[in-house]
């Protein structure tokens, strides 16, 4: 890090310590970004967070809309505002928060194609919640946009704007599939008892803008889940012949 001009941070720490070692490499990203100033170089950090931050959004919700977040992110908003703070020591901040990311065989919309080739698919909740999804190599654009402009910082939201539906993404995948899945939907306290704070994240609501993304030349390539399934599942296949 210390010969770095820009400190970019996607990691995340899943074990019951995950909150105290983000916050950990926060301070040590901040340290050495800090030094790089005081030596007379320019620093960055980009931090990644989450759309979960936002809560339900009632209505899209942009870069600067006010935080509402899940439990499971409750911690989330106090690290944003520890690396937001590192801009009075002259470094360049900058948060990235994705929304659901698809590609590949891992993440949540994997999770689906998984189990829908296995057969069954579990939604939670009615399946009428939005979800705001992303294509990997979009993200990944994002973050070579973010760090590639010396203007870029602050808040910066990372999605497709399709506003699909659950149910919807669910209908396109087992559409695909070479035997039709079981789509059960399960009940919010149901799946609570099982899965804990994470099933009220997956009922989340969200619908997501990226203005200030899009400021940054920043246009995703793929527009929605639903309409690039026979895509999306020929990487996920690809993906797990090759683990």
């Amino acid at each position: 890090m210390a010969a770095s001009d820009t400190l970019v941070h996607t990691a995340q720490e899943h074990t019951k310590s995950g909150v105290a070692v983000d916050r950990q490499t926060i301070e040590a990203l901040t340290e050495a970004a800090a030094r790089r100033i005081g030596a007379g170089h320019k620093a960055a950090i980009v931090y990644t967070s989450g759309s979960w931050v936002l809560g339900d959004t009632h209505g899209a919700a942009s870069e600067d809309s006010p935080l509402d977040p899940t439990p499971l992110v409750a911690w989330r908003p106090e690290h944003e505002r520890l690396i937001l703070d590192a801009q009075a020591q002259g470094i360049r901040v900058a948060i990235i928060r994705p929304g659901v990311v698809y590609g590949g065989a891992r993440g949540i919309i994997g999770d689906l194609l998984k189990d829908a080739a296995n057969g069954l698919v579990r939604v939670i909740g009615d399946g009428h919640n939005h979800w705001p999804c992303v294509y990997d190599r979009d993200l990944a654009d994002l973050y070579a946009r973010v760090v590639a402009s010396a203007d870029a910082s602050g808040v910066f939201h990372a999605n497709d704007e399709a506003d699909e539906r659950v149910d919807d993404i669910v209908e396109a995948i087992a559409a695909h599939t070479k035997m039709r899945p079981d789509v059960r939907h399960v009940p919010i306290e149901e799946a609570r008892a099982k899965m804990g704070p994470y099933a009220d994240a997956l009922a989340l609501d969200q619908i997501m803008r990226s203005p200030r993304a899009h400021a940054l030349g920043w246009a995703p390539t793929l527009h929605s889940v639903a309409g690039n399934v026979a895509r999306l599942l020929e990487e996920f296949r690809t993906a797990r012949a090759a683990a």
